[in-house]
């Protein structure tokens, strides 16, 4: 039992440590193989417990090492936004002047995005671009 609680003080240690400062302390295919590791050693230790003879803590070690592994999992991971590297450069992007509205980039936006979103042929890295073009010029 003392396994279980020694795993999950340093899991929520991990964590706490990981966001304390606002950006993670892996970036967030580390965290997944940190976890599929945790999962390991979580489902090792439960079938350790189980042979011993402690079937009980051995069954909870387990499931909750499938449920970590499990959640890792399921949390796809990201490919990183490229960000323009300054306005004028998402103005060339969006194809707008300088004087731009808020109607007249949004709509040269929906303009590119119909051709470049990844349903419709376009590609995941060109749409990034659109909306993080975007997002500089609106502001967030």
């Amino acid at each position: 039992m003392y396994l279980v609680l020694i795993v999950a003080a340093v899991f929520a240690f991990l964590v706490w440590l990981g966001r304390r400062n606002g950006k993670p302390l892996l970036p967030h295919r580390g965290w997944r193989t940190a976890a599929g590791g945790f999962a390991a050693l979580g489902l090792a230790g439960g079938g350790f417990l189980a042979v011993t003879g402690r079937v009980l803590p051995g069954a909870l070690l387990a499931a909750a090492a499938a449920a970590v592994a499990f959640s890792a999992r399921r949390n796809p991971v990201r490919k990183p936004v490229p960000e323009p590297s300054s306005i004028i450069e998402a103005r060339a992007i969006l194809g707008v002047g300088p004087g731009a509205t808020r109607e007249e980039i949004q709509a040269a936006y929906n303009r590119l995005i119909r051709m470049a979103h990844p349903d419709v042929g376009g590609t995941s890295g060109l749409a990034a671009q659109l909306n993080a073009a975007r997002d500089a010029l609106l502001g967030g």
